[in-house]
């Protein structure tokens, strides 16, 4: 409990806090992670191709009809709501200056109702045209077979896929936001994929706190490391 005090302690003193996320964030909601044993990532998928191949930028324009089936049947959980995570840092918002830099692409940082949310590999929330650039809802795609555009063209998830560049101003952002914090709380993520793991070294202060299942490459310039899901730290936050 001594470390959970003094979370505590540091949210109630700092001003200017970021929630940095990964998968392990929406664990809880019932969408999984990647890396785990029962993670994504876990598995081979049909024809024996890797998810990392599947959703890559390459794959997608070879073979769309395989990319989407992979997509909405792995990365897609449109029914999924926020838990008592996202609720506490949505809430978090209404005192204090709370920005949240996610790598996760379900959108559910603001369905809880955050406002200053950067989400850095996209979200499923919006799709384009590849063609004549249209923007489509996720509910205006058809969830079988390859979504087209009424101009022909393929629409694709606004989420980044591997081979693809970040956005440039998204990342810029949730850096400034990094770096002029007080207080950053790393939850649910292993800080192995880059450039997103790299995030933490813009963090100038002294209230780096990771909150990890698991060990990340991170803990030892962490200020405080708590090896817990983030759910039961909530519900010991509001205790």
């Amino acid at each position: 409990m001594e470390k959970i005090e003094t979370l505590k302690n540091w949210i109630q003193t700092s001003n200017n806090i970021v929630i940095f996320t990964g998968a392990g964030m929406s664990v809880p909601s019932g969408i999984p992670d990647f890396r785990s044993s029962n993670g994504i990532y876990s598995e081979e998928y049909k024809e024996n191709f890797r998810p990392e191949e599947i959703i890559s930028h390459s794959f997608f324009e070879r073979n769309p009809k395989l990319f989407f089936d992979f997509y909405f049947s792995k990365m897609v959980y449109s029914d999924a709501k926020p838990n008592l995570a996202h609720d506490f840092f949505a809430q978090l918002q209404q005192t204090k200056n709370v920005t949240i830099v996610t790598q996760n692409i379900d959108g559910l940082d603001k369905i809880a109702g955050s406002k200053n949310v950067y989400e850095i590999h996209g979200t499923i929330w919006e799709n384009y045209c590849t063609k004549c650039h249209k923007f489509y809802s996720l509910n205006e795609l058809k969830k079988d077979g390859i979504p087209r555009c009424s101009c022909g063209g393929i629409i694709k998830p606004n989420v980044v896929l591997y081979e693809e560049n970040l956005n440039s101003e998204t990342i810029n952002s949730a850096l400034s936001a990094i770096m002029n914090a007080d207080m950053l709380i790393v939850i649910g993520t292993s800080l192995v994929v880059y450039p997103a793991a790299s995030f933490i070294e813009y963090y100038n202060g002294n209230k780096l706190v990771i909150i990890n299942k698991t060990k990340t490459p991170g803990d030892k310039i962490a200020n405080l490391v708590i090896n817990d899901d983030i759910i039961n730290v909530i519900k010991s936050l509001n205790k």
